[in-house]
């Protein structure tokens, strides 16, 4: 069937909006296996033969309005299923001109049509033959959806019908003749000028202004010396406690910032807004239970993403290498310092040099406060709800009980003074100990949802209710770690993720549960990817954790998520997100098999890297960045 004509099989219709074809341009894709036309015929002779005759399809097909490449076929019904590419150029597509501005409108606009992508498989078809990676609520760099100057690409999965293993050829062509167009077609279209046509594109430009918005809002930070910054009116309480969706505004409290905290910035869209700006050093959010402290805390953790348009959150921004740190019980430390904390236990164990395969609650945290810092981490996030008491505090009676000499642990509150002076600040919920009233700079209470300034009143309750100071003057910032070469556990190395908190190295099973900020499976996939290629690749006994970290940014940066490839990552992958490179170094501290090298051990350079391929992306053409500010351009 010639592209861009109308057919009706089974009730359904292709371009079954009530127009003609919508591209007007004679431009055509370059055919390397045939045409749409050739693609349903050779479909539909397939009907009734063995399944591995799928294959015969395999190619790039020409659909006039568009091309798709059938890369791979399923290997039988019950496999993953077959990943396809729809490619279009953005001229022909009607792409606006802000879509195309720089990498970051081009991120956000790839963001944007995988969302449209997946509204309109909701749309077309039921049941889940035809899937594309889920997004959430977050605005990320995502290998579904790629828009270039000079194309634009959406990946997703088919499900190659059959009855038993016997191939359904009829279905399989009125999938591709009419399912496969028509979403493909109400997502590429802004030609068009019906109101749906209309009301996309204007809801594109404002996702790509929220995200732009967002990316100021960050550079702001930097630019006045702020941590975060929550714009007055944001909407931070979520509808429950697994979900990221908003509250419904007609319930919920907006965010007011206190009059002494108030800045105002200039947006480049959302023009100026007033908010709370948090400065350096050290904040304490206290408040009675329930009144929103820790749903402060999550939005400012979250700030380190941008949101879509709606989500209450769009002009909420952290310091984008910011980190939630908590307790996990059980969890490996591999060569760790954590004296600063932790000093002169009973068995002698060097706590310079910290190994653990099973942590405790105080020392998980103690290594995870040492991690984010080694990895350069500003900021730190501490919610006492996800504390080990023992390192946050420790109370004069204890302190009279148990000898100093006797106690291994020096408590966060002693330490959090000389912390910030190393420049890394501290934002935490403390709602059950006064002990952080003398150390912090800022203290805000919630009181029903609302924010309030009570830095003075904390500062004299401190003053008329004084305590024992046991402030340490300095903190020993941690050495870099040097990380051995992952070797092959077996001729078939595994690597593999489930959710948003488990990922498989050959036999370890690496839980990131207590790594708050990963918020999309897409970003745990990539992320055991990326640590195979760290540690399998890179590593070679020579550079720095955090210098390996920084050569990953910038293949990246040059390559987008498809540089996980040369790591083993099937070729054009679709449900890959970008994770921040704490969170990648936060996972392979996590990993049992890490191994640190000795401070006198040395190995070979490292070599090339494996599988090295140049797949055309030119430098920061994929709205990557500087390594810091993943969305810089």
């Amino acid at each position: 069937m010639p592209a861009g004509s109308t057919c009706v099989q089974g009730g359904a219709t292709r371009y079954d909006r009530g127009m003609a074809p919508r591209f007007h341009t004679d431009d055509k894709f370059h055919k390397r296996s045939g045409s749409d036309a050739e693609l349903i015929r050779n479909l539909d002779r397939l009907d009734g033969r063995s399944y591995g005759s799928y294959k015969s399809v395999i190619g790039d097909w020409d659909y006039g309005d568009f091309s798709l490449s059938i890369d791979r076929i399923q290997s039988d019904p019950y496999a993953p299923p077959s990943p396809i590419r729809a490619t279009a150029k953005p001229d022909r597509m009607g792409l606006p001109p802000e879509a195309l501005a720089n990498g970051q409108a081009r991120l956000a606009t790839a963001d944007f049509l995988a969302r449209a992508f997946e509204a309109a498989i909701r749309n077309r078809i039921r049941g889940g033959g035809i899937r594309i990676a889920h997004p959430g609520q977050e605005i990320l760099q995502r290998s579904s959806a790629k828009v270039m100057p000079d194309h634009v690409e959406i990946r997703f999965q088919v499900q190659m019908p059959a009855r038993g293993r016997t191939i359904m050829g009829r279905e399989a062509a009125r999938i591709f003749d009419v399912d496969i167009p028509n979403i493909v077609m109400d997502t590429f279209d802004f030609v068009s000028d019906d109101d749906i046509t209309v009301a996309k594109t204007s809801a594109l430009k404002t996702h790509i202004a929220t995200y732009e918005d967002h990316c100021a809002l960050i550079d702001s930070l930097a630019e006045n010396n702020w941590v975060s910054f929550i714009a007055d009116g944001s909407l931070l309480a979520r509808k429950s406690g697994v979900s990221q969706v908003p509250m419904d505004a007609d319930t919920a409290v907006t965010f007011e910032s206190p009059q002494t905290l108030r800045q105002t910035v200039n947006l480049p869209h959302a023009g100026e807004v007033s908010g709370m700006a948090i400065a350096p050093g050290v904040t304490v959010i206290v408040g009675g239970g329930y009144h929103g402290k820790s749903t402060l805390l999550s939005a400012i953790q979250r700030g380190v993403y941008a949101h879509v348009p709606s989500d209450g959150r769009e002009l909420v921004a952290t310091l984008p290498d910011a980190m939630k740190v908590r307790a996990a019980d059980g969890r490996a430390v591999t060569g760790v310092d954590v004296s600063p904390f932790i000093s002169h236990l009973p068995a002698g164990a060097d706590t310079t040099n910290f190994s653990t395969l099973n942590a405790s609650g105080s020392t998980s945290q103690a290594a995870a406060i040492m991690e984010a810092v080694e990895l350069g981490s500003p900021l730190l996030l501490i919610d006492e709800d996800t504390s080990a008491t023992n390192l946050l505090i420790r109370d004069e009676r204890m302190r009279a009980l148990v000898a100093t000499e006797k106690e291994p642990i020096t408590p966060l509150v002693d330490r959090i003074g000389a912390l910030a002076q190393q420049d890394v600040s501290t934002i935490m919920v403390m709602g059950g100990s006064g002990d952080y009233l003398d150390v912090a700079d800022c203290v805000l209470m919630l009181d029903t949802y609302r924010c309030v300034d009570v830095t003075a009143r904390a500062k004299d309750v401190a003053e008329h209710m004084p305590r024992p100071r046991n402030d340490k003057q300095e903190f020993a910032m941690p050495a870099p770690r040097i990380p051995h070469r992952l070797r092959p556990t077996s001729d078939r190395p595994k690597t593999k993720s489930a959710g948003l908190d488990e990922v498989t190295i050959d036999r370890q099973t690496i839980t990131l549960t207590d790594v708050e900020q990963i918020v999309d499976p897409g970003q745990t996939e990539a992320i055991a990817w990326a640590l195979r290629g760290v540690l399998g690749n890179y590593a070679a006994g020579k550079m720095a954790l955090v210098e390996l970290l920084a050569r990953l940014e910038r293949q990246f940066a040059s390559e987008g998520l498809d540089a996980l490839t040369k790591f083993g990552a099937r070729s054009y992958p679709a449900f890959l997100a970008r994770p921040r490179r704490v969170d990648i170094g936060a996972a392979i501290n996590r990993f049992r098999g890490l191994s640190i090298v000795a401070t006198d051990s040395s190995e070979e350079d490292c070599p090339p890297l494996l599988f090295e391929v140049n797949r055309g992306y030119p430098p920061q053409e994929n709205g990557g960045g500087n390594g810091r500010f993943p969305h810089s351009a």
